[in-house]
């Protein structure tokens, strides 16, 4: 069926963005005006940290310029997604974006200025100025950083060096995402296609084993041609980490990146060390798939290709819809009349058309409704997308209307963490009304699936991100050799003997730009965890633990994620949370086994 440009697609199955601004001229006048009060903020700075009035109407006006800034960013950009090929709202993108950079530039001297007030006179400016308790979380989050902060002059030297040491990561993004080209192959239908990253995702799940062996040997190749040249981009920007946390007076690059958020570094340690001790589970499920597959020799490239058939269940949006609510009816009535908010009333962007953006996401600002785009297909895969991103959109709605516009977003350690706990709380609801065979194995094994490339994986990653920032700070080389022998071990040590040792999947950590973002995957590992447990809460808890769980989605930033999540009724500092994870993993893994046998 032919793709619909975006003219014909039914305005019911498209998103309403005239509640953010009614007209495109309405957008201009706007522009225009944030445009003039961006320029204003310029004269704030020499008066910014004098008193505790200044301070307050400082921060006041400037979050106030922000809050409308992104609003035209929002209409701009989502404009632009449902279809690029729009000249039009490209420009608007583009106005927007560099209207960013400026905001952005004129407002850098927020957290210095405010760092250089000495404790006692900002002690001072907070007992003489009441309103500035709106902002406590805000300037305690910036001034707990004082003891990592240098002079004017030292922070001016030191970035000048960051953007030197950056070329590293920019020379990583050129070379893989420019440069390199890989080989030819044949994919599903004995076609010869040029690979990319896009196409090797597909072709790795193939059910013919020589399409998924051919893909995986072209694509490491040519990662293989660069291994030296990759290790020099991570060796340069691991270096730049340690530098930079060196100078701050950090104990280690990990300590400088988890404390950006406030998160203990006890957290990532009982992660890994957890994940550890469990892997006799991956093991198993590892050896499982070998059995299912009929493959004596289990590679790598073996990992993705799906066990089971797709089921015989097909989901059209309406009645997707209706199944999403059932699904997460344990959530309460409140929760429910958000989703239904934005189920009815063109929140969402549903189906594909052409020249619009591919996946899914959820968006929007502090003052508009929680947009989410979709491209749809009606299958189960979809269903599944819809209560991730409605998992999202559900989350921002409760922040945006309890939370004041300075505590009105949520990091990224707690971001997944919602959408997630929608996927196991539809899991759950299959696993309960689902009796076909075929869906139960379906189901639970787009489960352990996820489990596997979540928290299994990005754990894997975290391990190895780890290494290689303490071989730098203890002056060890990073070569492709060092890296390949570390990387192919743990890779071995994780998915066990059931799988053939050896073989280019030692060279994966070059292809990894994850590696390049500072201690970053983790969280994904943490918070999948996470969704586990508080998915069991919900669903098979007290109403105590469920409201604890609306709470948290009402939080926003208004305290460290951690606290958050403790008030959740996860304490992401101790195993617990974990142990429950696995716990479902593995009763999830006997009933799969059992399924299997039959």
């Amino acid at each position: 069926m032919a793709i619909p440009k975006r003219a014909d697609v039914p305005e019911e199955l498209t998103w309403d963005l005239t509640r953010v601004f009614k007209t495109d001229q309405d957008w201009e006048n706007e522009f225009t005006q944030v445009k003039k009060e961006i320029e204003q903020l310029t004269t704030i700075k020499n008066a910014f940290t004098a008193s505790g009035k200044n301070l307050y109407k400082g921060l006041t006006q400037i979050l106030a310029v922000n809050r409308r800034f992104e609003k035209l960013y929002v209409y701009a950009t989502m404009s632009s997604d449902v279809d690029s090929g729009n000249a039009h709202y490209l420009g608007y993108t583009a106005q927007a974006q560099s209207l960013g950079s400026k905001l952005e530039a004129v407002t850098s001297f927020i957290a210095p200025a405010i760092l250089h007030i000495p404790e006692e006179k900002l002690a001072a400016f907070r007992q003489e100025e009441p309103r500035l308790k709106n902002y406590d979380h805000l300037l305690d989050e910036i001034t707990r950083k004082r003891p990592h902060t240098l002079s004017t002059q030292e922070e001016k030297i030191v970035a000048v060096a960051s953007d030197a040491m950056g070329v590293s990561e920019n020379t990583f993004n050129v070379l893989t995402n420019s440069d390199m080209e890989y080989g030819y192959v044949q994919n599903d239908d004995g076609e010869m296609v040029q690979l990319s990253d896009g196409l090797y995702s597909l072709l790795i799940q193939s059910q013919k084993r020589e399409v998924r062996k051919d893909a995986f040997d072209a694509l490491y190749a040519t990662y293989g041609q660069f291994e030296n040249t990759l290790a020099s981009t991570l060796s340069g920007v691991v270096k730049a980490h340690n530098f930079d946390a060196q100078v701050h007076h950090y104990k280690s690059a990990r300590d400088a990146a988890l404390s950006n958020n406030d998160v203990p570094t006890v957290v990532y340690d009982t992660l890994l060390e957890e994940v550890n001790h469990h892997l006799d589970l991956l093991h198993r499920y590892v050896a499982l798939r070998k059995k299912i597959l009929g493959i004596k020799d289990l590679q790598m490239w073996d990992m993705y290709v799906p066990l089971t058939g797709k089921p015989a269940l097909s989901y059209s949006f309406t009645t997707a819809k209706k199944e999403a609510k059932k699904a997460l009816a344990p959530l309460g009535e409140d929760y429910l009349k958000h989703v239904d908010y934005i189920f009815n009333n063109r929140v969402i962007d549903v189906v594909e058309s052409q020249n619009k953006v591919t996946g899914a996401y959820s968006g929007g600002a502090y003052d508009t409704d929680p947009y989410e785009l979709l491209n749809w297909e009606n299958n189960l895969d979809s269903l599944y997308t819809l209560v991730h991103e409605t998992g999202h959109s559900v989350h921002s709605w409760y922040t945006r209307h309890t939370q004041p516009y300075v505590y009105g977003d949520y990091p990224i350690f707690v971001a997944e963490i919602a959408s997630t706990t929608n996927e196991n709380i539809l899991t759950e609801y299959f696993l309960d009304h689902v009796t076909d065979p075929k869906t139960r194995a379906f189901v639970l094994n787009h489960y352990l699936d996820s489990f596997k490339g979540t928290l299994f994986r990005q754990t894997q990653f975290a391990e190895f991100e780890q290494y290689v920032h303490e071989e730098d700070a203890k002056g060890e080389p990073l070569t492709a050799d060092r890296l390949n022998q570390f990387y192919g071990d743990l890779n071995q040590r994780y998915y066990g003997d059931s799988v053939e040792p050896g073989g280019d999947i030692a060279k994966e950590w070059a292809r990894i730009p994850h590696f390049y973002y500072n201690f970053y995957v983790y969280q994904y590992a943490t918070g999948f965890a996470a969704a586990t447990a508080l998915a069991n809460n919900v669903v098979h808890g007290t109403p105590a633990q469920r409201d604890a769980y609306i709470n948290y989605l009402k939080s926003g930033s208004s305290a460290y994620p951690v606290d958050i999540m403790k008030r959740a009724g996860v304490d992401m500092t101790k195993p617990d949370y974990l142990e429950t994870a696995f716990a479902t993993f593995a009763d999830r893994l006997d009933e799969l086994e059992k399924l299997i046998e039959k």
